[in-house]
């Protein structure tokens, strides 16, 4: 049997304390314990490679225990038996290590994001960001973007669906094919395996925003919203909802810098709007005077409808939807958004507005009879003077007067 050599032992290592110089102990073979004045015990290989005397760091004790330490000096002398310098095969090591990490997934899709959102609005960017983060990331996220294969993204988005979320789940593998086709772009791969998982899911059934369009219902709600009891900014945002045909993320990341009530006008940039193009909503007298009042308690901030919590932050994404559940009227028959379906469908139908003021004032793109999309201010006095005979309109709703009913439609 071999003479062992080792002199070194776990109560010997704990034993050791430190001196006013740094000191080593050896434990054989090139392995030795350098235990420094402040008291540190840092493991540490001596050896000889192509003439030169060399040292390597293993690690640090108790971290790296003694066997574990052994373990490493003996691997190390393997090596060097090879021909292949420890210190040179550590350094191609942590070399694998980062070029694997940058070529990860969650890199390259962080990357991809970065370079995207610039064209996105505020709203948009962030439910990007938060699907990747919740439902993509810790599944995929380590992984070398070259070993991500169709069937691991298609477990990623069947757990998606799984939970009910069928949308969501088509949208989180338009967000994997995007980040694949970044990572072609920039030579960091050749293929994109997303486009082999076409039909794996189940459609989206296509539906549209559940909204009141028939007059005395219309007229009822409007009472209702007169009666909440609740917060007073959320009340407002409520009153303001079916005045201003603004999506609800545009409603409630409004600023005082976009309103302007000398010329009672709300000018928002095109940055946070869904069409990428600057929009104008001429306020009626409603609307306006609705917006005098909230900028007693709300003016001297940035937002219109600060959050409740964080008054630098707009308003909850929820808090009108959670209103009107409050008032009893649940997802079915009205949501945020059905005060858009609403308008329209109630000022075509009853005020017989033309039809391309109504889709201006959506903020749908319009186009002239020669195909040029309008710009922000054309028709501003005809949607003007539209925009104030629809808050009369509502006026006498909410008064209960007596209206034709029409056939009751939901648009999107």
């Amino acid at each position: 049997m071999a003479r062992r050599t080792d002199a070194l032992n776990v109560a010997g290592i704990n034993a050791l304390k430190p001196r006013s110089k740094d000191y080593k102990v050896s434990d054989g073979r090139g392995l030795y314990l350098l235990v420094t004045a402040a008291g540190g015990k840092l493991w540490r290989f001596n050896y000889r490679f192509a003439a030169k005397q060399k040292q390597i760091t293993l690690g640090k004790y108790p971290d790296v225990s003694l066997k574990s330490a052994r373990d490493r000096r003996d691997k190390a002398r393997v090596l060097i038996a090879d021909g292949v310098d420890p210190i040179a095969a550590k350094n191609a090591r942590k070399t694998a290590a980062h070029v694997l990490d940058e070529n990860s997934f969650e890199v390259i899709a962080r990357e991809w994001y970065q370079k995207q959102k610039t064209a996105w609005t505020d709203s948009h960017s962030s439910r990007i960001i938060r699907r990747l983060e919740r439902d993509v990331f810790p599944w995929l996220g380590k992984q070398p973007v070259k070993k991500v294969e169709a069937p691991e993204i298609l477990s990623v988005v069947r757990r998606i669906e799984e939970r009910g979320s069928v949308e969501t789940a088509h949208r989180a593998l338009r967000d994997i094919s995007s980040v694949f086709r970044y990572a072609i772009a920039t030579a960091r791969h050749t293929r994109n395996p997303a486009v082999d998982l076409r039909g794996a899911l189940p459609p989206v059934k296509k539906g549209h925003f559940p909204a009141l369009t028939e007059p005395k219902e219309v007229g009822a709600l409007l009472r209702v919203i007169d009666g909440y009891q609740g917060d007073f900014v959320t009340r407002c945002a409520l009153n303001l909802s079916p005045l201003v045909f603004l999506r609800p993320g545009e409603l409630r990341r409004g600023e005082w810098c976009e309103i302007d009530l000398s010329h009672s006008e709300w000018r928002i940039p095109s940055e946070k709007m869904k069409g990428k193009a600057d929009h104008i909503v001429p306020l009626s007298r409603q609307a306006a005077a609705i917006l005098e009042e909230l900028c007693e308690l709300t003016g001297n901030g940035r937002y219109l409808f600060p959050n409740a919590r964080h008054r630098d932050r707009p308003m909850s994404e929820n808090a009108v939807l959670a209103a009107l559940r409050a008032l009893g009227y649940d997802k079915t028959r009205m949501v945020p958004h059905g005060f858009r379906a609403m308008a329209r469908t109630l000022m075509d139908e009853v005020l017989h507005e033309r039809p391309e003021l109504i889709e201006h004032q959506l903020a749908h793109q319009v186009r002239d009879p020669l195909g040029r999309a309008y710009n922000r201010t054309s028709h501003l006095p005809e949607r003007r003077a539209m925009m104030q005979r629809w808050a009369n309109y509502l006026d006498t709703l909410r008064a209960g007067a007596d209206v034709v009913p029409i056939s009751t439609r939901v648009t999107k």
